[in-house]
């Protein structure tokens, strides 16, 4: 299986035409990279929606335990979740309608990740959601 991200201009379009993004597993923690990245991303002016259980809130949001119990719509998941998490993760993603999931940098399951596109899902993989917004979009 070769599973390939979209390109530059898909990648650009995306990230200009969302505006919730549901950071799963974002960590309350300042050193953490996904508090890092989400924290950034919530300066750019997205709304960042934190998805991780026992953890009441993070960057001044409420925090939800499950990408189930977010209210709202949620235009894109971004995955701070280990790669054995995949899978479960996409079945959520897919029952729930969520349009794209964003795969962060060094989390690779080309299965899972195919299974969502396969599904209608915009799907990014191995990428870092800040970088690109910072190369494609600022």
């Amino acid at each position: 299986m070769s599973f390939r991200n979209p390109g530059d201009a898909e990648c650009r379009a995306l990230l200009q035409r969302i505006k919730n993004i549901a950071v799963l597993g974002l960590s309350p923690k300042p050193d953490r990279p996904s508090y890092f990245v989400a924290k950034a991303m919530q300066g750019f002016g997205f709304n960042i929606i934190p998805v991780r259980p026992a953890t009441a809130e993070v960057l001044g949001q409420k925090a939800y335990a499950t990408l189930r119990d977010v209210p709202g719509p949620i235009d894109l998941v971004d995955v701070f979740r280990a790669a054995e998490y995949l899978d479960a993760i996409i079945d959520e993603c897919i029952a729930l309608n969520i349009p794209a999931i964003w795969i962060q940098e060094g989390i690779v399951n080309e299965a899972a990740a195919q299974r969502a596109r396969d599904a209608g899902m915009t799907v990014v993989m191995d990428r870092c959601i800040y970088k690109d917004y910072v190369a494609l979009c600022q």
